[in-house]
């Protein structure tokens, strides 16, 4: 099977054009590319097909072999596989996705792209459709006991659940011992994407995320967009931010007047291979 290794600001993933390859048990191989000892090493794995509402249709897979609806840092490296590897000749491309249909924007330098921007939808506040068991209509600064400990959380999906949390202290938080601690807790019944967040000022946000099914990774674009959302919520930041997370930025803007939420970043190409099957 030929591939590609992809990543957004060091979110990678393995990614297979769907055109050319057919995978009978994708969850398996998912689990056996991303192991990052015994196969190629990833986030997980991402398979462009054709699709009969879109432009292309993105599958996506975690380390553990579970199916996500829908990533962020992955998507844009949808975008730059189909216009540099010349499955389209467009800048403005629709991706289908379990989270509905995604709009791309790719910018592009001496004829590959460079950048994505990407129309991630409008977001999901609703408990019961993140979902998040709460008393609340909305998780709107609200407190959780993890480990023994409060925190403070805001419930935002962007196509997959998130919770954003408040921390002092980004860089030092034990993220490997309390983000699993988030991530099966009993009031998230599908798990949860857990993002430790500082504000910096009105335009800056540091972060740090841990993505079920995957542990820690170096970055997560729904995530970026649910840390701006609950950030704006709660007050604490402008309209237009920059997210500083781990493998690098992302720029994420939600607009008052559609209530979009838009998502600029690098995308970039590792190296393409073949592995046995």
């Amino acid at each position: 099977m030929k591939f590609t290794k992809m990543h957004g600001i060091g979110n990678d993933y393995i990614y297979v054009n769907g055109f050319e390859e057919k995978i009978e048990d994708s969850s398996a191989l998912s689990m056996k590319v991303s192991d990052r000892h015994f196969g190629i090493g990833s986030d997980g794995l991402i398979i462009i097909n054709p699709s009969k509402v879109a432009d292309f249709e993105m599958e996506m897979y975690n380390a553990d072999g579970s199916q996500g609806r829908m990533c962020g840092n992955g998507i844009r490296c949808v975008g730059k596989y189909v216009y540099d590897y010349g499955l389209t000749d467009k800048t403005q491309i629709a991706v289908e996705t379990l989270s509905g249909i995604k709009y791309l924007e790719l910018q592009v330098k001496n004829g590959k792209v460079e950048t994505v921007r990407v129309d991630m939808g409008e977001p999901i506040l609703l408990s019961n459709e993140i979902p998040i068991v709460s008393e609340n209509d909305e998780v709107l600064d609200e407190v959780i006991v993890v480990d023994g400990k409060d925190y403070r959380m805001t419930g935002v999906s962007m196509g997959n659940p998130h919770a954003v949390v408040l921390v002092e202290d980004v860089v030092n938080f034990p993220i490997e011992k309390i983000g699993p601690k988030f991530e099966n807790h009993e009031r998230f019944p599908e798990r949860i994407n857990t993002e430790f967040v500082r504000v910096v000022d009105r335009n800056t946000i540091e972060m740090r995320v841990w993505e079920r099914g995957s542990g820690e990774t170096f970055a997560c674009g729904t995530g970026a967009c649910a840390v701006a959302v609950a950030c704006i919520r709660n007050g604490l930041v402008d309209r237009a931010v920059t997210i500083q997370l781990l493998g690098g930025d992302l720029f994420i803007e939600w607009n008052e007047q559609d209530n979009h939420v838009f998502m600029t970043g690098t995308a970039t190409t590792v190296f393409d291979g073949e592995i046995a099957l």
